[in-house]
């Protein structure tokens, strides 16, 4: 067993107090830099963008989470909603009639919300078919 005398006893002490802040300011200033190159990162991984601009060359390839998430999540609401919005359409259909808003009303709570459930591909954001010549 080692015996440290009195002075080894204040030296280390005095280095812990001086060590403490550097490690400290060290890590705080290493978690900021961790954080702030978070969406640096994030921007790094996007698709590349069509370069044409004619969206009929644009292709959406969504990935594996994105199509469990539509799958499990959007797709059930989305036909719940189709379902009640026909419910809704059929309630208001007297009302409607009289002003002459039916396509209006009809889209609106059938059509695009069956649309957005039934023709959208699994994952991707726009409604509507691929169109593939």
């Amino acid at each position: 067993m080692r015996c440290y005398s009195y002075w080894h006893f204040i030296q280390n002490k005095l280095k812990d107090r001086t060590m403490k802040p550097f490690r400290t300011t060290a890590a705080v200033l290493a978690l900021t830099t961790g954080i702030c190159a978070l969406p640096v990162h994030a921007q790094s991984q996007n698709p590349p963008q069509n370069v044409s601009g004619d969206p009929l060359y644009t292709v959406e390839a969504p990935p594996a989470y994105a199509m469990i998430g539509d799958l499990l999540i959007a797709r059930p609401l989305l036909i719940g909603a189709t379902i009640i919005g026909a419910g809704l359409f059929v309630v208001s259909l007297p009302f409607t009639a009289t002003g002459g808003g039916i396509g209006a009303t009809g889209k609106a709570l059938v059509v695009d919300p069956g649309k957005a459930a039934f023709v959208r591909c699994l994952g991707c954001t726009q409604t509507g078919y691929n169109n593939r010549q």
